[in-house]
Formats: structure tokens, C-alpha cells, sequence
């Protein structure tokens, strides 16, 4: 693995990509998405693009996808950055939703986001006077901050939904005896960035893992990226259950609709994984109306990182 400062680049299509009907956006990336070594300096990545503007973007777990409001679409210069305390306020708003209506400490979680440097990045529109944050992402060791109110309210809240019993054991002793060794993934972003953004922002997740596991300056952090599991939350759409007549079949309608793309490669590769209801759902679209948003939970082993990385990058080049 380099160590100096390397540009790699990759060309990227122009048609515009979509992976299920709830994340459909128009989106073309043209020019090229410089990849280098995550130097501490800014900013880490950049991509030239075209986004749909809309006057207040929406999250992948926002409750609105409203297909009847007006698009612009706008030139778009993203770049990876790293997560610092002025990002606060587009953090937190990425992550509304992201357990459901629950009331937790989201400002102290979006607070252990911004205060890890080493691992983690956030997407922003380069020269953008706004400082608006379109995605993060990053990895939390559960042992590390298990003293953070909000890392005991999330854990909280996934023992409190899981509905197998066999799992919820498991669950549980990923998330105490063996939490030194778990990462949290969290990813969050708009509805429509350019999915060709993805591969780059994982390998910048897990490349930052694999150098703090060198580069941090006490063991005890070092260790703390040692990462055996990860754990993550998401949202998925599922096919209703029905004793209609009718009845679905895989030619004409797919049992789960993935609101991120990366989560189906993430459900492959799981050791295990359940899925439980949201009181927050979203306007029922046509495209969407015999689906219920569910959140999933996935447990995959760090040791299928390596096949999640080749698998998306093949699924975004193919698309």
C-alpha cells in the first residue's frame, strides 16, 4: 500500500445511473474522480459532476420523495474532505431518520463523527460558499465510545427492534463483550448524488483503517481500527404482504428495493441481518406503492471488505 501522496484516475460515464426507484435521480458524471492517498490535507478527493437541484435536497432517510417538484440541474465540483466541528449542522441533518423517530442523542453522535479525523470523510460542493455536506462517512469502534450517551441509546434501540431472539444474542454480544473489535459504518447522504462517488468513498473509509492501524500515535487507537466485524443500519424497501389475488412474482416486482445501492453487495456478504418496521414513512409514490420502508441491520465480517470493494466497483461500472 502506498505511503506517498498517488493519483490514480478513473474515467467515468455520462449517461445518467440509477439503482432503485426510490434513489432514481438524474445524475451525470463526466471528466474524471482523482483518487490519492488521504494525506491530512485539503481536500482529500475531487469529481466533476451534474446533480438535480432541488431547493431543499433530501436525504436518503428523509420522509419525502415527492416526484411533483421542480429540477434544476446544476454543475457540481464535489470533494472529499475531512470531518471537522463547522460540519455539525449538515451531519446532523444527514442523519434525521437514521433511527427512525426515536429520540436519542443525535447531536452528541454527529459530535463523535466530526471528532474523528483519522478515519472518516464528508462530501461538500468545492468552492461552495454554503459549506453544505452531501454525504459522510466513517467507522466507530462500539468499545471506544461506549461511554458516549448516544452510542448507549443506539445500542438501546437496535436490542429493542431486533425480533429473532437467536439474533438479538448475537447482537448483544457484538455489542458489549465483543465491542472493542466492532465498527459502526455510517453512511448517509442525498438522495442524488453521483453514485460514481461511491467506490471512491469506501476506499477512503477502509484505506484510513488499514493506516490508522499503522499511523495512530498510542496503541490503544491503533488497536481501535482493528475492526474483526462491521455493524450497519440502513433502510431498505420491502413487498407488502398480501392475500390479495394478485399475487407478485420476481418478472414483474423484486421482494426488497435497496435505498442505497452498496446495501445489497452488504446484505450478500452478511453474517446475519434483520429487518423491523419505521414509523416514518415516506409519500407513497406509484412506482412504490406495494412496499413498506423497513431498517435493516447487517453484521459483515471485515474479511469480505476486500470482495465489498471489487463487487462495487463492478456494480458501478455496469450500470
Amino acid at each position: 500500500m502506498p505511503r506517498k501522496p498517488t493519483k490514480r484516475r478513473q474515467l467515468l460515464g455520462t449517461r445518467p445511473l440509477t439503482f432503485s426507484s426510490f434513489a432514481r435521480a438524474s445524475c451525470m458524471v463526466r471528466n474524471q474522480i482523482s483518487k490519492s492517498k488521504l494525506m491530512k490535507s485539503h481536500p482529500k478527493h475531487e469529481g466533476n459532476a451534474f446533480i438535480r437541484n432541488s431547493p431543499e435536497p433530501q436525504s436518503e432517510s428523509s420522509d419525502s420523495s415527492s416526484s411533483d417538484e421542480e429540477f434544476e440541474e446544476v454543475q457540481a465540483d464535489f470533494a472529499f474532505f475531512d470531518p471537522k466541528p463547522d460540519d455539525f449542522h449538515g451531519v446532523k441533518t444527514l442523519l434525521q431518520n437514521y433511527l427512525d423517530d426515536t429520540q436519542w442523542d443525535i447531536s452528541g453522535f454527529s459530535d463523535l463523527i466530526l471528532g474523528q479525523t483519522t478515519v472518516g470523510s464528508v462530501v461538500k460542493v468545492e468552492g461552495d460558499e454554503d459549506n453544505g455536506v452531501f454525504s459522510f462517512i466513517t467507522a466507530l469502534n462500539l468499545a471506544r465510545y461506549k461511554d458516549s450517551r448516544s452510542i448507549m441509546e443506539l445500542k438501546e434501540y437496535l436490542l429493542k427492534v431486533c425480533p429473532d431472539k437467536d439474533i438479538k444474542n448475537d447482537l448483544k454480544q457484538l455489542l458489549e463483550e465483543q465491542a472493542s473489535s466492532v465498527g459502526l459504518i455510517v453512511s448517509q447522504r442525498i438522495v442524488n448524488l453521483p453514485p460514481q462517488l461511491l467506490p471512491p468513498l469506501y476506499d477512503a473509509l477502509f484505506d484510513e483503517i488499514s493506516w490508522a492501524i499503522e499511523d495512530e500515535p498510542t496503541k490503544e487507537l491503533q488497536d481501535s481500527f482493528r475492526f474483526k466485524l462491521h455493524i450497519l443500519v440502513s433502510k431498505i424497501y420491502k413487498l407488502k404482504n398480501t392475500n390479495h389475488k394478485k399475487k407478485a412474482t420476481p418478472e414483474t416486482e423484486e421482494s426488497i428495493i435497496y435505498v442505497k445501492a452498496e446495501d445489497e453487495i452488504f446484505h450478500k456478504l452478511c453474517s446475519w441481518s434483520f429487518c423491523f418496521p419505521l414509523h416514518v414513512q415516506p409519500q407513497t409514490t406509484n412506482e412504490l406503492k406495494g412496499y413498506q420502508l423497513m431498517g435493516i441491520v447487517m453484521a459483515v465480517e471485515a474479511s469480505k471488505v476486500p470482495t465489498f470493494r471489487d463487487e462495487l466497483k463492478s456494480l458501478i461500472s455496469e450500470s
